[in-house]
């Protein structure tokens, strides 16, 4: 199963755009428009028309719907801070969850219940995050407080939905990426420990082509390593939000769209062996209008080219390579 981010303003006002999506995707999710911030104008007011949009488009279009997401420590609202409190803020989360997962109830194929709640830097233990939920409702515990009632809601209110854990810089061989590799599998057993409902684990993909050393990284044995000790647990992994960013490839664009597809083939080899791995996501499908650009981009003014259809929404080769790795990929069950 196959598919991509969607950037909804774009899917309303680019009809080349919306055909692509109409004739390449198979599973949809929204870039913003179901994340907390976009949904959230004030504490007792919800915006759903751009989250309903995406839900209509995937529905007439007989594509799987992710949602993405509902706790994170970024595009939260600019009321969050000074209405959120250790006193609020469950009631806050279950009351949006009740809200948002209610009403797209039997339409999520899967959920990213939270997001990126690692983060080893921070110095906290078990290699939490110290986010702004962490702050409000984070816990002693081995799973931070407001995970747990964030899983356990969300499985109340929309039972049938996949309910996954998500994060990135899991994905490479270095010491930075094991050692949130473990504090993120570390997360996920203490979960099952403690019965809360978790069905996946979302491996963003958001990698490189070459590294800033001129390197090309390796993505190998620890997240093969990842990707199987999840399936023993009985967890479905999915790569959510794969792209290849092309910063540190020389701006002869052959050689940028060489050196990407190149990773596309190989990163795409490695974890579609394992038959855990159910979905493949690129975060965007066209050049045109991937996040990139606006974030650490190439330092010569070029634009990147890290998704399977250039700006001009025409095949790259990673399209190709792509459609290749799929189609010989071991039969799931």
């Amino acid at each position: 199963m196959a598919g991509c981010a969607v950037n909804v303003k774009a899917l309303r006002t680019d009809p080349a755009y919306k055909k692509l999506l109409e004739e390449q995707a198979g599973i949809v999710v929204a870039e913003s428009e179901f994340k907390f911030g976009p949904l959230r104008p004030t504490p007792t007011t919800f915006f759903f028309e751009d989250a309903d949009f995406l839900a209509a488009f995937a529905h007439e279009n007989r594509m799987k719907l992710r949602g993405h997401n509902i706790v994170w420590h970024r595009q939260l609202p600019v009321w969050f801070e000074s209405y959120v409190t250790p006193a609020n803020a469950k009631q806050v989360l279950v009351e949006h969850i009740e809200r948002v997962g209610g009403r797209y109830k039997g339409q999520i194929h899967s959920w990213d219940v939270v997001n990126e709640a690692v983060q080893v830097s921070d110095g906290l233990p078990g290699g939490f995050r110290n986010s702004p939920w962490q702050k409000v409702l984070g816990g002693t515990g081995l799973v931070p407080t407001y995970i747990e009632v964030a899983f356990r809601t969300a499985r109340r209110v929309d039972p049938k939905a996949m309910l996954v854990y998500n994060d990135y810089g899991i994905e490479g061989e270095e010491e930075a990426s094991a050692k949130k590799r473990a504090a993120v599998l570390g997360l996920l057993r203490e979960m099952q420990n403690h019965g809360i409902p978790l069905d996946g684990l979302g491996v963003q993909s958001h990698i490189s082509a070459v590294g800033k050393d001129g390197k090309v990284p390796m993505y190998g044995e620890g997240l093969r390593a990842m990707i199987a000790e999840a399936r023993k647990m009985g967890l479905k992994v999915l790569v959510t939000e794969m792209d290849v960013n092309d910063r540190y490839v020389p701006a002869e664009i052959g050689a940028r769209d060489s050196a990407v597809a190149a990773m596309y083939g190989s990163y795409l080899g490695t974890v579609l062996e394992d038959p855990a791995v159910i979905a493949v996501l690129t975060w965007g499908i066209t050049d045109k209008y991937t996040w990139l650009n606006g974030e650490d981009s190439r330092t010569d003014g070029q634009k990147e080219r890290p998704l399977p259809f250039d700006a001009a929404m025409q095949p790259v080769a990673a399209f190709a390579v792509e459609v290749k790795a799929l189609e010989v990929a071991p039969l799931r069950g």
